[in-house]
């Protein structure tokens, strides 16, 4: 694999039980690049360590006072120098594209289970650390996949040159193989604690990285209370922790790197002192003890690799374990069978079967989206809106929808006309139905770009952004940006910040007008425009998905006044069903939760009149409508 040929076509199935389980997977995955920068590594530290051999003949030949073999040595010094360069050249391009490559196939990895998980992803990991996982980790991941095969050079070059050494001078050889094994495992007993050290410093700094991306996302909310200086003093202190922190590590490093340097100097010192000895008895020659000499002075270059593994390894091992953890995620149902049927619950399971309104399961309906956990059925090709008083019931209704359950552990399956969802590939079920969820993300870039998705073609960019009420936001984007000359050109900043919430909400609906999905699922989509906007909205979504499926979670009377059907849930369970109206006259739960009726008022409404009778609900109903109605007529003044 080059670096051109990224991405991955396929980057294949992660080991992702541990982090070294998933290092190990990674390295096997790119054998190839490490056999090719192993063999350029061999050539690089042979030549390097020929260098010494070539320079004690050269001074032998001048003791000899031999021309022909000074001649020969200078030639075998200039190839084995050709050799060094072009080996470490090819060697630093295999590197990094062993590094490059462990790198994008991490990152292609996380993107793929980001995109199969959804949302759940960050209800599941904190946002700190999945950024901390996709930026820096992937970094010291690759890191540690490119180190291997030049450590792996560098160990057999080692063993290789202590071998030669033995052959070529025993006395001084054997002090070399003896000592450069026991240099390269004296900083063994130091590493644990310098791997905890760095440990606590990358979980002080994934910390740090979560507050401050909470404080960004919550920029606004802070200045609105004013707390920045509170949120930044928290920062401020989490900072320093992580100076501390790499400090107290680095230390330690500083200890190994300094033990790397002394080692090698104490045995070159001996190696010295004891050649010279034998050669003051003649028992070798000069040549034999530069040539012994010089080998020791080179090997202390190799011996580094030692150390950079061993902090490749120290600090790529955590970072593989956040990435192993991330990826070991999986969505929270069990894929099915295409048209395999769900598995009625028991009694047990749910002891209020009885109780609720649903159907039984040999009346599942098999058109539209049929949701078995709470009854809810939508038909096909209608506007169906429902009404739940809990609105994180609402959130976790809609994700359960589109295929995303947060339940631990989840319920049977959705049904897509008759078809499991968790059955369908991916593809097509995120294809056949689109959530959008209350609060919208809108990504950086131009208003042409955030509208630019994959759609059917059917619905227009300006037919979307009619219906979802954009026109003032485009004027607002025009006037925002006198370079543009169109106001689709101007750039959105990053998730809209520089729009209001209502303006964003809009963008975010016209968005998913366009994709035209099959089934279009709406959480609160109008929960920060006035009413006036809402009711206008409300027309334009209607008119423009005609004869599509969609469902929309809400209380506003705007929305449900033009619903085709009506659904009341009901501590988790599809309640009641019917026009808004109907459901006002006739269901006092449907009408505390939209009229925000409170329970005296209930009472109040349903007390005895003087003649003995109970009011009427059509004529509380009527009283509530025309406060509703007051309450919009004033917004609409206060917004003209």
């Amino acid at each position: 694999m080059q670096i051109q040929d990224l991405p991955y076509p396929d980057p294949g199935v992660p080991d992702a039980r541990s982090g070294p389980r998933f290092l190990w997977w990674l390295g096997r995955n790119q054998l190839g690049g490490q056999l090719k920068a192993l063999a350029w590594g061999l050539l690089h530290f042979a030549a390097v360590s020929a260098l010494p051999f070539c320079v004690g003949l050269a001074v032998q030949a001048v003791v000899d006072r031999s021309g022909k073999r000074l001649a020969l040595t200078g030639g075998l010094l200039l190839l084995a120098s050709a050799c060094s360069a072009l080996g470490d050249a090819f060697l630093h391009r295999a590197a990094v594209t062993n590094w490059i490559t462990a790198a994008a196939r991490v990152q292609q990895l996380l993107a793929r289970k980001a995109a199969r998980l959804g949302s759940a992803l960050t209800r599941r990991v904190a946002a700190g650390e999945v950024v901390a996982v996709s930026t820096g980790d992937v970094e010291k991941i690759g890191w540690f996949v490119e180190a291997v095969s030049r450590f792996t050079a560098a160990a057999v070059t080692i063993v290789l040159v202590c071998v030669a050494l033995v052959v070529y001078q025993p006395a001084l050889g054997l002090i070399v193989a003896v000592g450069l094994p026991a240099l390269a495992l004296a900083v063994l007993p130091l590493l644990p604690r310098a791997t905890r050290r760095a440990d606590l410093q990358r979980e002080k700094a994934g910390r740090a990285t979560e507050l401050a991306s909470d404080t960004v996302a919550g920029l606004r909310v802070l200045r609105g209370i004013g707390g920045e200086e509170l949120f930044l003093d928290r920062y401020r202190r989490a900072s320093q922790e992580v100076r501390h922190a790499a400090v107290h590590s680095a230390r330690m490093w500083s200890l190994i790197s300094a033990i790397q340097v002394l080692l090698p100097g104490l045995l070159l010192i001996a190696v010295v002192w004891y050649g010279v000895h034998l050669a003051r008895e003649g028992r070798i020659t000069v040549g034999e003890l530069v040539t012994v000499y010089s080998s020791v002075m080179v090997l202390t270059y190799p011996l580094q690799h030692f150390q950079e593994i061993a902090m490749a390894y120290s600090f790529s091992r955590p970072s593989a374990k956040r990435a192993a953890r991330v990826l070991s995620l999986e969505r929270t149902t069990e894929p099915q069978e295409p048209g395999r049927p769900q598995e009625p619950e028991s009694a047990h399971e749910r002891p209020q079967e009885a109780a609720t309104p649903r159907a039984a399961e040999s009346d599942t309906p098999s058109g539209g989206l049929y949701d078995p956990v709470t009854g809810l059925h939508v038909p096909a090709g209608l506007l169906t809106a429902v009404v739940c008083g809990d609105p994180d019931a609402a959130g976790r209704l809609a994700e359960r929808l589109g295929g995303h359950p947060a339940e631990d552990p989840p319920g049977a399956s959705v049904l897509l006309d008759g078809v499991p969802l968790d059955g369908l590939p991916l593809d097509a079920a995120r294809t056949a139905v689109l959530v959008q969820d209350k609060d919208p993300v809108l990504l950086s870039g131009s208003l042409r770009e955030l509208l630019d998705v994959p759609a059917s073609g059917d619905v227009t960019v300006k037919a979307a952004l009619a219906a979802a009420q954009c026109g003032d936001v485009l004027d607002a984007l025009a006037q925002a940006s006198l370079k543009a000359e169109n106001p689709m050109d101007v750039r959105i900043t990053e998730r809209g910040r520089s729009l209001s919430g209502g303006q964003r909400q809009r963008l975010a609906l016209a968005r998913s007008l366009v994709t035209d999905p099959e089934v279009l699922v709406l959480d609160e989509p109008t929960s920060a425009v006035d009413s006036h906007t809402e009711a206008r909205i409300a027309e334009g979504l209607r008119a423009l998905r005609a004869g599509r499926t969609t469902v929309v979670l809400t209380s506003s009377p705007l929305l449900l006044e033009r619903a085709d059907r009506v659904v009341l849930l009901h501590e988790g369970e599809a309640a009641a069903v019917g026009a808004h109206r109907e459901l006002l006259r006739t269901e006092p739960r449907y009408r505390s939760v939209v009229t925000r009726e409170t329970d005296e008022e209930r009472a109040r409404d349903e007390a005895p009149t003087g003649e003995g009778t109970a009011r009427t609900a059509p004529a509380a109903v009527s009283a509530h409508e025309a406060a509703a109605l007051r309450g919009v007529l004033e917004e609409i003044e206060e917004t003209a």
